[in-house]
């Protein structure tokens, strides 16, 4: 069995003010439970050995703006109830409040504030951060650090995080990660992946950043049963898919943002990204594809009060990507056998789109009345044939549907 060994100086009604945390770390053999006695502890400090330290809520560590206030070195350590603040602003060396290296780490009810980065999880494998409270400095948001980054780790568990005024969350060179039940709100990216294979994303509510989530070069990506809002960014989406392959979105909400989802075509042939259940509502575009191959699959979707509900840029055949039983708020057909499905296909064409797609410069002046006027003059008396966006051939009934977000 395990030795554990509990240091508590319950004497003491608090700690001497500024005393250095290192020196408690030192004299902990390895395998101890460190509960610290409330008060303030100077950083930064190094863990190298397995133990858990507490903090009760009641116990702060500044990092007095030089540096990481608190770095792990070691394997099966847990780090719980600090508060971990001030540390040094050089994004060169990634001064973070927390710097974790080592496996079946665990990260929990920790408040983490005033620094550069949040917690940076380098080379952690089967580790969990839990239930903590993230934020940079009150800068430009390119000019903050990372909130959280896992890299070239797997199986880690991100559940349950109150994340804000951060650059992005990055996961970089690093599968088959979970990020589970989290609000990251007024921030760059909530999730930046790259190289990040397997993900799961789910539960997680993401809002008022310039993007969602954003994923590019990985593949077998799981976007499920998210609330994405107002990520109004003009460059910006809910979801962006990029140089990614079977990849599945699926139940998510996404609301009010610049475009509900972008991606391009799947990076292998023999894949496909695919669309399923997501409610796409008070977009400026819902879906906006762009590639030329196609391999798209939108299943059950409801598509409610968007500016434009889909938008494709490029040359390829519609026919590729597959529409079925989604739910479109500007369908005009019937259904007169009452079985839920309309009796005519529900269709795209662009007609006066085809100016501000062709043409950069014009999307300045989309929605405005004379495009608007070009585009119902062209619908009526079409001066060539319109261009077919998509085909969905059992649209479903009850598109009226205008709750809000």
């Amino acid at each position: 069995m395990r030795f554990v060994l509990l240091i508590a100086l319950f004497a003491a009604a608090s700690a001497p003010a500024q005393q250095p945390l290192q020196p408690w770390l030192d004299a902990a053999p390895a395998g101890a439970v460190v509960r610290l006695p409330p008060g303030l502890y100077r950083g930064p400090a190094v863990i190298r050995k397995a133990l858990t330290l507490e903090g009760e809520g009641q116990v702060v560590v500044d990092g007095g703006g030089q540096g990481t206030v608190l770095t792990v070195q070691a394997s099966d350590v847990t780090l719980r109830g600090l508060h971990l603040r001030g540390s040094g602003g050089s994004h060169d060396a990634l001064d973070a409040g927390a710097m974790l290296t080592g496996d079946r780490l665990r990260f929990e009810n920790n408040r983490v504030d005033d620094v550069l980065f949040g917690v940076l999880l380098h080379g952690v494998n089967d580790s969990i951060v839990r239930d903590n409270r993230i934020r940079s400095r009150p800068v430009d948001a390119a000019d903050r650090g990372d909130g959280l980054r896992v890299w070239n780790g797997s199986y880690n568990l991100v559940a349950n995080n109150d994340i804000a005024q951060i650059r992005d969350i990055t996961v970089s060179n690093a599968p088959r990660n979970r990020f589970v039940g989290n609000t990251v709100r007024d921030s760059r990216r909530a999730f930046n992946l790259l190289f990040a294979h397997r993900s799961l994303i789910e539960g997680n509510r993401l809002e008022r950043n310039s993007t969602g989530i954003v994923t590019l070069n990985s593949d077998g990506i799981l976007i499920r049963n998210n609330r994405i809002l107002h990520a109004m960014d003009p460059s910006g989406a809910g979801v962006a898919l990029k140089e990614t392959a079977a990849a599945l979105v699926v139940g998510n909400d996404i609301v009010h943002c610049a475009h509900g989802i972008m991606a391009d075509s799947p990076s292998h042939p023999l894949n496909r990204i695919a669309f399923l259940d997501n409610r796409i509502a008070h977009n400026v575009t819902g879906l906006y594809f762009y590639g030329e191959r196609g391999g798209h699959i939108a299943i059950g979707n409801r598509f409610e009060n968007n500016l434009w509900q889909v938008t494709i840029i490029g040359n390829g055949d519609p026919a590729n990507d597959i529409w079925w039983g989604n739910t479109w708020d500007d369908y005009q057909g019937f259904d007169r056998n009452g079985d839920g499905i309309g009796d005519t296909p529900h269709e795209i064409y662009t007609y006066a789109d085809r100016i501000w797609l062709a043409t950069s410069a014009a999307k300045f002046f989309r929605n405005s009345p004379v495009l608007e006027l070009l585009d119902f003059l062209e619908k009526l008396a079409p001066f060539s044939a319109p261009d077919l966006v998509l085909r969905d051939s059992a649209p479903k009934m009850g598109g009226g549907n205008t709750s809000s977000p």
